[in-house]
């Protein structure tokens, strides 16, 4: 399919509040809406590969859309992973049972770099993602945006040198500590790869873009300054600018993992919205971000364990604490596996419902 005559969008909400624009209700949406916690989605990926299914357009569409039919989501994010782009540069992933993402042959030494492709073909490499973006952009008929997405350098680098998840990512900690210019040559190359794979989202029809730094909370202010700050806001500033020479504006979202302390400095990015964790309060992110942005976030998913009644005080409070204008409800984090779709279901019903009160009464 083109990645034109799309059809019209009939939902804006979600654009609106990404540029703080008033809206008639919250927008909401949930990171990893599309997962395990939805029977036709188990049931969809049941004995296909992790990976194979992230490289087939139709299967990433399927699984984009299969939330959108049971939920009021004001935004769908398309089905792919972070790691792809590791893959991309020639690494080999492996989606392990009960174990996650595994990378055989992790990069040990700054020697190891040379085993990295220095000129990726983006297009030709992450073709599928454009692909299955300008598939879903048709197939979802414009029912709300479509959201397209990275992993940060920093998050890809520790998953390349941990060879994994890690509860400590003292391998990649140590990179920073005692090659700090491999790491940094390291970073500029993934920086390089992703701005071109973000763009090339946009053009494939992707409407809004986030960026997940993962693994910030296991930097302190000083490394995350260092290794992480810098290329976040190199990214945004470049995909920017190169939008702007097109005549596009695409809201970008920045999530930072637990980076607290850098509330601030992310605010001050050339992104449009920080999203934040569930470890932060809203009024005082509100405040320690001055109105300079917009924010999205951060109940903790755990609370969708709660009753239901329950989940609509915990969203009411939360709306309370943000208030309604440049706001976009999310979770702190994915939905968990083993989460009640029901719940899932109060959640964002608590949101349009509160908020739409909220909204009139001002």
């Amino acid at each position: 399919e083109d990645p034109k005559d799309f059809p019209q969008l009939r939902n804006d909400t979600f654009l609106r509040a990404a540029r703080g624009e008033e809206t008639e209700h919250v927008p909401v949406w949930c990171m990893r809406q599309a997962g395990r916690y939805l029977t036709e989605f188990r049931e969809f990926r049941a004995g296909k590969d992790f990976f194979e299914t992230c490289q087939s357009p139709e299967a990433c569409c399927e699984l984009t859309l299969q939330p959108l039919r049971r939920f009021g989501f004001d935004a769908a994010i398309i089905f792919s992973d972070i790691l792809v782009i590791p893959q991309a540069l020639g690494m080999d992933v492996q989606m392990v049972a009960g174990k996650g993402p595994t990378f055989p042959e992790p990069l040990k030494e700054p020697e190891d770099l040379q085993r990295l492709t220095a000129k990726v073909d983006v297009g030709k490499e992450l073709g599928y993602v454009f692909k299955a973006i300008t598939l879903t952009r048709h197939k979802i008929e414009g029912k709300v945006p479509l959201i397209g997405f990275s992993g940060a350098p920093w998050t890809l680098m520790s998953y390349m040198i941990e060879g994994g998840g890690s509860n400590t990512h003292s391998k990649a900690k140590r990179w920073l500590y005692r090659h700090p210019e491999a790491s940094h040559m390291l970073l500029t190359m993934l920086t390089d790869v992703i701005v071109e794979y973000l763009l090339g989202q946009v053009a494939a029809g992707a409407q809004a873009l986030q960026v997940f730094e993962s693994h910030a909370g296991i930097l302190g202010p000083v490394h995350f300054n260092e290794y992480s700050l810098p290329y976040l806001r190199d990214i945004a500033r470049r995909v920017k600018d190169e939008l702007k020479e097109a005549g596009q504006d695409v809201p970008m979202i920045v999530f930072a993992k637990d980076a607290h302390y850098a509330v601030e400095d992310l605010s001050q990015s050339h992104y449009d919205v920080v999203g934040l964790d569930w470890t932060i309060d809203p009024q005082s992110a509100r405040e320690r971000t001055g109105g300079k942005v917009s924010l999205q976030g951060n109940m903790d998913p755990c609370a969708l364990y709660a009753p239901k009644e329950r989940i609509s005080d915990i969203v009411k409070k939360m709306l309370e604490g943000f208030g309604t204008r440049g706001y976009i409800a999310n979770l702190g984090h994915g939905v968990y596996p083993d989460m009640d779709p029901e719940n899932v279901g109060a959640f964002v019903e608590a949101v349009h419902q509160h908020s739409k009160q909220m909204i009139k009464k001002i």
